[in-house]
């Protein structure tokens, strides 16, 4: 059998395994008081229908941390300020009300119809509002730090802050944001994230360098870069002694298959260049074996 056909082989064992064997997105930290459903915050009512769908778009977009709401009256009234230059989000409801239709009953009487016309309304984040916090905290979790992991991530000089609801590598700072430790569920999903993001900054021309990955597939690079950071994840884990697992990271997945499918040496490249983000990551710390102490 060629190289090129056992690379088909295994890419496809992958592909049909993503197709076939994929869990729903669960997210590693708690987002529970982030993408819930959206809620006025005056009248504690939960919003229904389009503006459920609308206001979680808004909330996405904007990277918003709560789903809290409010009309700019009603964020004066609890005794909040929208910031200066805030822009406002739609939302609408529908108005019902009563129309002749020209014709008579046989009373003799006007009849109706009911008439409902859409209406909107403007509303603002919380986060846009000055003088107003969400009235319950989100829940904490226990965090149990893991002495080894803890070595990589200090080792790499990676400048990583804490805080907010999102955890991304931003290569023009060059610096690694991630949530709180305590909104993670467990100290191995906080580990398999910052590894992800770690794996992501190796590509920094001061470390691994890695060149960018050509591919005509809308968004391919994006999802090639994501799998890369992936395995180099898995890598790091593994090597820790600590579960990892892909199918938490798969909101990724759709755009992995669209690349393994045009590109059958992808997830070779991929492995390649996460072994070498891997290595980098790790060493710092080599003395003939990594120390997986805890």
């Amino acid at each position: 059998m060629s190289k090129t056909d056992i690379r088909k082989q295994i890419t496809d064992q992958i592909i049909d395994a993503l197709e076939q064997g994929t869990l729903p997105w669960r997210c590693p930290w708690d987002r529970t008081q982030t993408l819930n459903i959206p809620v006025n915050l005056s009248t504690g009512h939960d919003y229904h229908g389009f503006n459920v769908v609308f206001l979680w778009c808004c909330q996405l977009r904007q990277r918003y941390s709560t789903g809290h709401w409010l009309t700019y009256r009603q964020a004066q009234e609890l005794g909040g300020q929208v910031r200066k230059n805030e822009h406002s989000s739609p939302a609408i409801f529908y108005k019902a009300f009563e129309k002749e239709t020209g014709e008579v009953d046989d009373n003799g009487d006007a009849v109706t119809e009911q008439i409902r016309v859409l209406r909107h309304f403007k509303v603002f984040n919380l986060d846009q509002i000055d003088g107003l916090e969400a009235p319950d905290p989100r829940p904490r979790f226990g965090f149990e730090p893991v002495e080894a992991a803890e070595r990589i991530l200090n080792a790499s000089g990676i400048t990583i802050l804490h805080g907010g609801a999102r955890a991304c590598y931003r290569p023009n700072t060059d610096i690694i944001t991630m949530p709180d430790r305590d909104r993670f569920g467990s100290a191995t999903d906080y580990y398999a994230t910052a590894m992800h993001e770690l794996a992501h900054a190796t590509q920094h021309a001061s470390r691994c360098a890695r060149p960018r990955y050509e591919t005509t597939v809308r968004e391919g690079a994006y999802a090639f870069e994501e799998l890369v950071a992936e395995l180099g994840s898995l890598y790091c884990m593994s090597a820790l002694g600590l579960y990892g697992d892909i199918a938490n990271h798969a909101d990724y997945i759709a755009d992995w298959l669209s690349v393994l499918k045009e590109d059958k040496s992808a997830i070779f490249r991929a492995a390649a260049y996460a072994e070498t983000a891997y290595q980098w990551l790790i060493g710092p710390l080599k003395t003939g074996s990594v120390d997986t102490a805890a």
